[in-house]
């Protein structure tokens, strides 16, 4: 009795060391693949907002994280990807998150142009309500495309809301909330990266940054 214990245990054993020896490899041999499709995809979602023909450094690798209260509420961390073009400054593309949507926080990529205009604004990822702030995303409206082209000059701070709040920005029929963040956020994008724009080219590359508090 005590024999087929024994043996057991020894199968059981080497029937676990096999299966984490699969994993382990299988993990080895997958890890490279993910990042590789990761990095594609991320740079697709960067060169719709700042084609390859604008940047000649590897924009994926050349940014910055940022944890300061006057970009992003609630310490969440922002990363700056960062375009150049024979060592000239081009754009920075943010990635923010507007917490204050309807079902929760809003991920967002911003592209601000060097001379401060917005090369354009894409959701990354959101919860808000099918068929009303859903219509945030590309593919359900051009309404994120109003944003290419603005500035803190256009319009001037007083009309950077919403028209229900007496802004030049549209809402959404039975939703005004979700529009409401994410116009927030990309404001607030703007004045941050005017505010630091040289710094923001300047600073090496850093795991987090923490401004004042």
């Amino acid at each position: 009795m005590l024999k087929k214990i024994l043996i057991s245990a020894i199968l059981l054993a080497l029937f676990g060391l096999i299966g984490a020896t699969l994993v382990a490899v299988t993990h080895e041999m997958t890890a490279e693949r993910i990042a590789a499709n990761h990095r594609e995809a991320l740079l697709k979602r960067l060169n719709a907002l700042v084609p390859p023909s604008r940047y000649d450094n590897d924009m994926v690798s050349d940014t910055i994280r940022i944890i300061d209260p006057e970009l992003a509420p609630r310490r969440y961390p922002v990363t700056v990807y960062r375009a150049r073009l024979m060592g000239r400054p081009e754009a920075a593309v943010f990635f923010v998150v507007a917490p204050d949507g309807y079902n929760g926080a809003i991920n967002l990529l911003v592209a601000v142009n060097h001379d401060g205009t917005l090369a354009g604004v894409r959701v990354v990822s959101h919860r808000e309500t099918p068929g009303l702030g859903d219509a945030i995303d590309e593919q359900r409206s051009d309404w994120i495309y109003s944003f290419t082209g603005r500035s803190l000059d256009n319009p001037d701070e007083r009309n950077w809301a919403v028209k229900r709040d007496g802004g030049v920005f549209d809402q959404f029929t039975g939703a005004t909330i979700t529009p409401r963040a994410v116009v927030k956020a990309v404001y607030k994008t703007l004045k941050y990266f005017s505010r630091h724009r040289e710094a923001i080219f300047v600073r090496e590359t850093t795991p987090v940054e923490i401004k004042h508090e």
